[in-house]
C-alpha cells in the first residue's frame, strides 16, 4: 500500500530504491505514529470532520495496534511502502471506509514530522538519564580520590599540581554544559509540526492547538512554510547537542588510555574488562576505552553530515530528508552504550597515586615555589624569574605539597554545587507532562 498510489505502479527497481531502508528504520516510529495519529481523530472529531463514534471505533483500533507494537509483536509488511501506509492499512482492513478518513487534513509529511520530533525527546529523556548516571558515577570518584594528587599536563609536558578529585570532576562539569545543549535541542524538537500537511497548510478548520496539548508539545511550528523546513534542521540540532556529549566521552576516553599506559601508571582496571595481544603476553590494553573514542568521534561527524544533505535544499519536503533517520537514530543507540560501558568500566578502576617526591615530578611544584616566595613579599616576576634561575642551576628544590582553597581548586571541588547544577537542568526538562499527555492518549477513559 503506498499512500500516495493513484492508478499507476513504479517500477520495482524505483519502489526498492526509494523505499530504502524505511521499514526498517520506521519501527522506531511506529508507536509515535498511532501516538500522532489518535491526537490526529480526536482532533477531527472536535471540529466535526468525522463524527465522534467513528473517531471512538479507529481510537480504539489504534490503541489495539499500539499495544502490539509495544509488545513487540509488530511488523511492517513488504506490501506497505512506510509505518504511515501500514497503520492506514490495518485500520482499512479492520474499518473499512472508516479507516480510510484518518488520512483527512494532514500528509505524509507532517506525519513523519511529528513522528520524529515524539522519537527524538523519547530518545533524548534516555539519554539524559543516561549521562546522569555516570555523572554521578564520576562525582563519587572525584570525592573519593579528592586528596590523592596527580600530575597536570600542558601540551603533554609535565605542568602544575592537579588531583584524581580534579580530573573525575572535570568530566563531570563537562556533562553539565553537555545536557544544557540537550536543552536546546529538546526545546526544539519540543515543537508541533502536526497540521502543516504537505507545508502549505489545509482548507479544513483543523485546530492544532488541540493536537499540541494532546501530543504533549510545549507550543507549536506555527508557520506551516518554517514546519516543513524544521525537518533536518530539527535533526541536525540535534545531532550537534550528541556530538557535544560524544567529545566529552572522547577526550575522557583518551585521559585514560594514557594514565593506564606504564609510562604513566595512574590508573588500571581487572584483566577481564581489557584484552591481550596474540604476541605479547604481558598485554593488558584499553580496547573499551579506544572503542568509545573512536565509536564518539564517529558521532562528532554526524551534524557536518546531515548538513551536508541538506545544503543547498529549498524550502518545502525532498526525498533526500529521508536518508538522514539513517544517520541520526542509531547514534542514540551507539552513544548510549558508550556512556553505559564507561560506567562499567569505572565502576572497576583502580587509582594508583604517583610518587610525586620522585625527580621526575620536581619541575611539577615551580608554581607553588613561585607562590611561596609572593607569599614572602617578593613580586611574582622576580619570583619567577628566582625559581627559573634555581631550576637552571640545579639548585631547585622543590616540596610535594599543596594548599589550594578556592572554588574548583583541589582543596575544594565544588562538587555539591556542580550536582546541584546537574539537577537543576535535568528537572527542566518537561518528561512528566510529556508522559501524562502521551499515557492518556493510549490509555480508555
Amino acid at each position: 500500500m503506498k499512500l500516495w498510489k493513484k492508478d499507476t505502479d513504479s517500477t520495482t527497481e524505483v519502489d526498492m530504491f526509494t523505499v530504502g531502508n524505511d521499514r526498517e528504520f520506521d519501527m522506531d516510529l511506529a508507536q509515535y505514529d498511532i501516538l500522532g495519529s489518535i491526537a490526529h481523530v480526536m482532533m477531527l472529531a472536535h471540529v466535526r470532520l468525522i463524527p465522534e463514534a467513528e473517531a471512538q471505533t479507529l481510537i480504539t483500533e489504534l490503541r489495539k495496534i499500539y499495544r502490539s507494537v509495544t509488545s513487540g509483536h509488530f511488523s511492517i509488511s513488504p506490501e506497505s511502502e512506510d509505518i504511515h501506509s501500514e497503520i492506514e492499512l490495518l485500520l482499512t482492513r479492520s474499518l473499512g471506509a472508516i479507516g480510510k478518513k484518518i488520512h483527512t487534513a494532514r500528509s505524509r509529511n507532517d506525519q513523519v514530522l511529528v513522528d520524529i520530533k515524539m522519537y527524538l525527546r523519547s530518545e533524548l529523556e534516555a539519554l539524559v538519564y543516561c549521562i546522569h548516571d555516570l555523572f554521578t558515577q564520576l562525582q563519587q570518584l572525584s570525592e573519593q580520590h579528592k586528596d590523592v594528587l596527580l600530575p597536570g599536563y600542558t601540551h603533554l609536558q609535565l605542568a602544575m599540581p592537579s588531583s584524581f578529585g580534579l580530573w573525575f570532576g572535570a568530566y563531570a562539569e563537562s556533562f553539565t554544559d553537555d545536557v544544557t545543549t540537550l536543552i536546546a535541542a529538546y526545546t526544539v524538537c519540543n515543537r508541533n509540526p502536526l497540521g502543516s500537511a504537505a507545508g502549505y497548510g489545509s482548507s479544513f478548520p483543523i485546530n492544532r492547538t488541540l493536537t499540541t496539548r494532546l501530543l504533549g508539545f510545549e507550543g507549536m511550528n506555527t508557520n506551516v512554510v518554517y514546519a516543513q523546513m524544521s525537518r533536518g534542521k530539527t535533526e541536525r540540532i540535534v545531532a550537534m547537542a550528541l556530538a557535544n556529549v560524544a567529545d566529552t566521552l572522547a577526550k575522557l576516553s583518551m585521559d585514560v588510555c594514557l594514565f593506564m599506559s606504564q609510562n604513566y601508571g595512574f590508573v588500571s582496571f581487572p584483566s577481564h574488562l581489557t584484552t591481550g595481544s596474540s604476541i605479547m603476553p604481558h598485554k593488558k590494553n584499553p580496547d573499551v576505552f579506544e572503542l568509545i573514542r573512536a565509536r564518539c568521534n564517529r558521532i562528532k561527524s554526524l551534524p557536518n553530515e546531515i548538513m551536508m544533505m541538506t545544503t543547498n535544499l529549498p524550502s518545502g519536503y525532498h526525498r533526500d530528508l529521508q536518508l538522514i533517520k539513517e544517520h541520526v537514530f542509531p547514534a542514540f543507540t551507539q552513544l548510549t552504550d558508550c556512556l553505559s560501558m564507561a560506567k562499567l568500566m569505572f565502576t572497576h578502576i583502580t587509582v594508583t597515586p604517583p610518587n610525586l617526591t620522585s625527580p621526575l615530578y620536581h619541575h611539577l611544584f615551580s608554581v607553588e615555589e613561585v607562590h611561596k616566595l609572593v607569599g614572602q613579599g617578593v613580586t611574582f616576576r622576580d619570583a619567577y624569574v628566582q625559581v627559573g634561575r634555581a631550576i637552571e642551576s640545579g639548585e631547585y628544590a622543590p616540596t610535594s605539597s599543596v594548599n589550594h582553597t578556592h572554588e574548583g581548586s583541589i582543596g575544594n571541588l565544588g562538587t555539591a554545587a556542580i550536582r546541584q547544577h546537574m539537577d537543576e537542568l535535568v528537572h527542566t526538562f518537561p518528561f512528566d507532562s510529556v508522559r501524562i499527555a502521551l499515557n492518556k492518549l493510549i490509555t480508555p477513559e
